[in-house]
């Protein structure tokens, strides 16, 4: 097992992105942090490889104020990784990735130090099939750009309001979606009559795979079928840059999501879910 220098992001994709690629749907957000810590020439809070003799086995990192990513870390290399963290990582807040790796990481760290684990997120990740846009809700689709940096920053801050997700990053919304429009990514808008009533964000194509994420209409535009239009945009357009995968999570208890996106072609793969960790005060 290696800690790696958490500024030597390039240096640590150089070694893990393999291994990441090799299976882009169980690692998609693994992948897609580590490609935007890269592009943004920005340090990790930890970085951690895993290797049985001369081979990589596995791979987890961390964001300033974010969970630890265990999509690549191995269930029966769980407790060995959380000892690990507890010299270099003593305030981790949580941990996240597909329900297995995440559970065993969990229980391993909950009985390592009695800390008490919250389900703040279950999710369901969904892949394209094949597309088939709506063809019956109004308005179009456009590309977002730096003008709509602000709207978009408003309704990233309104989405984790409403899904219970305080902002945590260190730099603001503004600064989040400006840097996603500068790398390239398919930031989409929908408009009926020239008003904004929808976004999807697809995120650049990484490994053949691109995911979709947020997804927000204001309260007052719902029931459109906006969401549905807009998604199948964002889609469009990642196919369009290359990608061969294209996914998206929804919040497992979301009646509404899980049925608007197997209609315009996406269909489940597997189950995630995001942990946080507070202190057992029993």
């Amino acid at each position: 097992m290696v800690l790696h220098d958490p500024a030597d992001v390039a240096g640590f994709a150089g070694l893990v992105r393999p291994l990441l690629a090799s299976d882009p749907l169980s690692h998609t957000v693994t992948l897609t942090v580590l490609d935007g810590l890269v592009r943004q020439g920005e340090p990790a809070e930890v970085l951690l490889s895993l290797h049985e003799g001369h081979e990589l086995v596995g791979a987890a990192l961390r964001t300033p104020g974010r969970p630890l990513q265990a999509s690549a870390v191995p269930v029966d290399h769980a407790a060995a990784v959380d000892a690990a963290l507890a010299t270099a990582d003593p305030a981790l807040p949580g941990v996240t990735g597909p329900t297995g790796p995440a559970e065993a990481f969990a229980a391993a760290h909950t009985s390592r130090t009695g800390a008490e684990r919250h389900v703040d997120r279950a999710l369901r990740l969904f892949t394209l099939g094949v597309l088939a846009p709506p063809t019956d809700v109004p308005g179009a689709a456009r590309r977002a750009g730096p003008a709509d940096a602000e709207l978009l920053a408003d309704w990233r801050v309104a989405f984790g309001v409403e899904e219970g997700m305080p902002w945590v990053e260190p730099r603001t919304p503004a600064e989040v979606v400006t840097a996603g429009i500068d790398s390239g990514a398919g930031e989409v808008l929908w408009e009926v009559d020239g008003t904004a009533v929808c976004q999807a964000a697809a995120r650049p194509v990484v490994a053949g795979m691109s995911r979709i994420g947020p997804v927000y209409t204001p309260p007052e535009h719902r029931r459109h079928g906006y969401a549905a239009a807009a998604t199948a945009a964002a889609a469009r357009w990642a196919l369009d840059e290359g990608a061969h995968t294209v996914l998206l999570f929804t919040d497992r208890n979301n009646a509404t999501t899980n049925a608007i996106y197997p209609r315009i072609g996406f269909v489940p793969v597997h189950d995630a879910v995001e942990l946080s960790f507070s202190e057992n005060r029993h």
